[in-house]
């Protein structure tokens, strides 16, 4: 069932603006923040059992209790660079609640003592920049930021910083080094970003769906958040749906919904015609289920755990019957060897290889051993690098030939598609 805890006022075009969203309750967390100690905000948050909702699930209280105890001064990023294939849920949220977003950032940046905050924005957000522009001048303009905010003495100013265009500074070492104007490259940790982060002081990166989650849970407590969700993974979360489907889009459920009744209920059923053939649960770098693991599966943390892939950021990727897995796994293959950084060995030349293969396979130029080789580059490419793109390109990989051996084994046999028959490569990549 479809749980609008965040999502309530979406449709309504006024949440977008400040005396709209004011109208409909906003900064009312935040006054109440300012009534609370920061210590307590931090306790709350991690009481709730919110984990980021950028990918890792790591629980955020916990992340913002590992700032040191220090007078340096402190810095909020919000990642919204949301550049994994399959996730859009971000941009609707800065798109339709601007300021929720925003408000969740200064109670946060109130709880962990930070005078300054980034959202850092992917360049081709074109939209959400100006909306996110524009509600940032206008609680300015009301007194919500800057000196002294609503009388509590706490000062706080906040800025948004465009992207270029790479995937990999949605990576948080990578979005700092963008942001200090250096090259967009990881960096390996430890000293983590909490110890050592944006201009080498205590930095705090979240996502945006993480952030703009802060302000319900102040208001209503975290006992009340997790009466949604699971036992460890309460709450709401918010999945971007595409497909062949009958409603893709955005949608708000508790986590632990099983994905049967997700996909029947919410997103309307497979479209005419078309068979549930694979899932990809949580964006691109997620290991594929087969139908009948997706069917069994539920949409939360460990039930993805389990079945060897990973909730992640929330892009649904459902695949249907009329898909050729060869194909794509060498779209995904070539977002990957485009979007490495070059940084690391195994990344660098490892998608470049695995592109190569694949590419080869649709050109008709594959042969038998050409499978279990890309198998195994991708194995050697697990775990060996300074970030995890190398494994996001991997783990599709070694789960697209595993579970679909037969279509890559008739590809390099038969030199044409055991689903779509004879199809030209440039034809279906034009």
């Amino acid at each position: 069932m479809e749980t609008k805890l965040l999502t309530q006022h979406y449709d309504k075009p006024e949440y977008q603006s400040l005396k709209g969203y004011q109208k409909l309750g906003g900064y009312e967390a935040l006054k109440k923040a300012f009534s609370m100690k920061p210590q307590d905000i931090i306790t709350e948050v991690k009481n709730a059992g919110l984990r980021g909702r950028g990918g890792a699930g790591f629980s955020t209280g916990m992340k913002w209790s590992f700032l040191p105890n220090n007078n340096e001064p402190r810095y909020l990023l919000c990642n919204a660079d949301e550049g994994e294939p399959g996730t859009f849920k971000d941009r609707v949220m800065m798109e339709r609640a601007p300021h929720q977003l925003i408000e969740g950032m200064i109670i946060s940046a109130f709880a962990i003592n930070s005078k300054k905050s980034y959202i850092y924005i992917r360049g081709e957000y074109m939209a959400p920049i100006k909306i996110v522009e524009k509600a940032i001048r206008e609680v300015y303009d009301a007194g919500l930021l800057g000196k002294n905010i609503l009388g509590s003495g706490f000062d706080h100013d906040m800025d948004v910083y465009r992207g270029a265009g790479a995937y990999i500074v949605g990576e948080e070492t990578g979005l700092i080094s963008s942001l200090e104007g250096k090259k967009g490259q990881p960096k390996l940790k430890p000293p983590f970003p909490a110890v050592q982060g944006y201009l080498k002081k205590p930095t705090i990166v979240n996502n945006v769906e993480t952030l703009a989650t802060v302000p319900w849970i102040i208001t209503n407590g975290a006992s009340e958040y997790k009466k949604y969700g699971t036992e460890k993974s309460p709450g709401t979360k918010l999945f971007s749906v595409s497909g062949n489907i009958n409603k893709p889009g955005v949608y708000e459920v508790p986590l632990g919904i099983p994905f049967k009744d997700f996909l029947q209920n919410e997103c309307g059923g497979m479209k005419p015609g078309y068979e549930l053939k694979a899932l990809i649960p949580g964006g691109s770098s997620c290991p594929v289920l087969t139908r009948d693991e997706a069917l069994k599966s539920t949409m939360d943390y460990e039930c993805m755990s389990q079945l060897g892939s990973m909730l992640g950021s929330g892009g649904v990727i459902i695949i249907d019957d009329k898909q050729c897995m060869v194909d794509l796994l060498n779209i995904l293959m070539n977002f990957y060897h485009h979007e490495s950084c070059g940084q690391c060995t195994p990344c660098r030349e490892g998608t470049g290889w695995m592109n190569k293969i694949t590419t080869s396979l649709l050109t008709k130029n594959g042969k038998l051993e050409d499978i279990s080789l890309l198998h195994k580059i991708a194995s050697h490419m697990l775990g060996t690098t300074i970030c995890a793109l190398s494994d996001a390109a991997a783990m599709p990989v070694m789960s697209f030939v595993t579970k679909f051996r037969d279509e890559f084994e008739y590809y390099a046999k038969e030199k044409r598609s055991k689903v779509k028959g004879d199809v030209h490569y440039a034809q279906a990549h034009h």
